[in-house]
């Protein structure tokens, strides 16, 4: 999906109902008639897809087509039960190919009002949303009149306010089926992956909510009769959790989750992280703390870190592989260098800078070790190496590890770009073998603020956050999710400890005798 291109606008819009029907006989035929007539007359198709019932469903539908003369009814039959989110992907695909603008999902067991669909209608034909949501629980719906039983109401309005908080998203609830959908926008939606269950519908909201597509509510009247219900609630309400969660832990770089790879668009993947105990709020404070005027910062991606130092009075120098992501930082460096840092004369950066800065970067290289060994060539006596790297040993990995899984991801420290891991150790070890004094090292836990805005500074459970931090500081080998290490280039000779049988003594900082051990 890009997001750079707007859905295609139609004068005349072909509009399809969708009919998703299992153990419907009884009900099917009387609410396809409750369909308004000027409503009608305005749907191009109305498709019955009937999901493998053990009753008569099918024929239901096939009687009341000839009975009613009605051509524009089609009914199919899937051969297997595709359950109720898997049923709903055959009708958006068919619907899809069929070249339908807009289609609507009406149950045919008759507990959704056909007869509002002229106003759901309405904010899709006037191409003011890209799905309507027909709610019981809006303003103006009362949906304990309407019959939903008490038990089910306390229940939509507990797991409502949970995923509302989860996704940052202000819905009057997540669990009504009455859906109409923008069927160009159903296109750009990996919506085949989601499950096959009833959370169906939770899913799809949450990739209409990344896409950045546009949901309008509606308020419907409710009405529970005698038909019978096939979902086990306390099944779907844990797998609704589980599918807001998933979606957080894959925003946040922990898991991979391709059904929500639908965000087009940003340049990069990663942005600047504000919070103080977030990697970049680490570095921004060692860089308060050491007061460097000139900075190289290699690998500024769309310049975030650039941008704070230069608020700050640094002249900085940077170092971008990506064209595009370089174009961005530019404005925020006093010179900006576009290349491979591996392949880069460090000769042409200068001798003068105060600070070196790797945030997220030595993990992507061939050879990270050669790198900032060479690279230490362009500090002043005394200069400072900043640099930030993500933990492959934080328990989450080891979890993983243990059950045989070793999983590369869009982001985070299993990003599918890292061609080297660091534990704590092996990131200290890299500081020294490059002929570095090892200054602070600093754990930053995992990101809670970034996963969900309710643990942030200032919000309801920020002190999750807090607790999480602490213990990460206890146990970084373990719990942290990434370390800010600060080396510092000597003025004197230092003598590096030997690597690979080899001694070797610093005794300027541009020169360098090699002794066989």
């Amino acid at each position: 999906m890009n997001q750079t291109e707007p859905l295609p606008k139609t004068t005349k819009k072909r509009i399809a109902v969708f009919v998703i029907a299992y153990d419907a006989v009884n009900t099917l035929a009387q609410t396809i008639e409750r369909i308004p007539a000027s409503v009608l007359a305005e749907v191009e198709e109305i498709f019955v897809i009937d999901d493998c019932s053990s009753d008569n469903t099918f024929y239901a539908a096939l009687g009341y087509k000839h009975a009613r003369h009605l051509d524009k009814l089609k009914v199919f039959r899937n051969p297997v039960n595709l359950r109720y989110g898997g049923n709903q992907k055959r009708g958006y695909q068919y619907a899809i190919e069929q070249g339908f603008d807009i289609v609507v999902m009406l149950h045919a067991d008759g507990q959704y009002a056909p007869e509002v669909l002229d106003c759901l209608l309405e904010p899709l034909l006037k191409e003011e949303a890209d799905m309507v949501f027909g709610s019981r629980m809006a303003a103006g719906g009362d949906p304990l009149a309407g019959g939903m039983p008490l038990y089910k109401f306390v229940g939509n309005k507990i797991l409502t306010w949970i995923e509302n908080r989860i996704l940052g998203m202000n819905l009057s609830e997540f669990h009504s089926g009455y859906r109409l959908y923008n069927c160009h926008a159903l296109a750009r939606l990996p919506f085949h992956l989601n499950s096959n269950e009833w959370h169906f519908d939770t899913e799809i909201l949450i990739q209409y909510k990344e896409a950045n597509f546009r949901i309008a509510e509606r308020p419907i009247p409710t009405y529970y009769g005698d038909e019978i219900c096939h979902v086990n609630g306390l099944a779907y309400a844990w797998n609704c959790i589980k599918s807001v969660l998933r979606y957080r832990w894959h925003k946040a770089g922990w898991i991979h989750v391709p059904a929500f790879d639908v965000a087009q668009g940003v340049a990069g993947p990663y942005r600047l992280k504000p919070d103080s105990a977030s990697s970049h709020g680490v570095i921004l404070a060692e860089v308060e703390r050491l007061k460097p005027r000139r900075v190289l910062e290699i690998g500024t991606a769309t310049g975030y870190l650039s941008e704070a130092f230069s608020q700050r009075g640094i002249a900085v120098v940077g170092v971008e592989l990506d064209p595009d992501m370089a174009a961005l930082a530019r404005p925020h460096c006093e010179r900006l260098i576009v290349g491979d840092i591996e392949a880069l004369d460090v000769a042409t950066l200068g001798h003068s800078f105060d600070a070196i800065v790797f945030g997220d970067v030595l993990e992507h290289l061939k050879d990270p070790w050669k790198t900032l060994e060479r690279l230490t060539a362009c500090l002043a006596p005394g200069g400072h190496v900043i640099v930030s790297l993500p933990n492959v040993a934080h328990w989450l990995l080891r979890l993983r590890l243990l059950f045989g899984r070793f999983d590369y991801e869009p982001r985070g420290p299993m990003d599918q770009t890292h061609l080297r891991f660091f534990t704590r150790k092996t990131a200290i070890s890299l500081l020294r073998q490059a002929g570095l004094r090892l200054g602070t090292t600093r754990s930053t836990p995992i990101p809670l603020p970034t996963i969900a805005g309710f643990f942030a500074a200032g919000q309801p459970f920020a002190w999750v956050h807090t607790i999480n931090t602490w213990f990460t500081h206890l146990r970084p080998s373990l719990l942290a999710y990434q370390f800010v290490l600060v080396g510092q280039k000597p003025t004197t000779p230092t003598v590096v400890p030997p690597t690979t049988g080899e001694l070797r003594l610093s005794i300027s900082p541009e020169v360098s005798v090699k002794q066989q051990v």
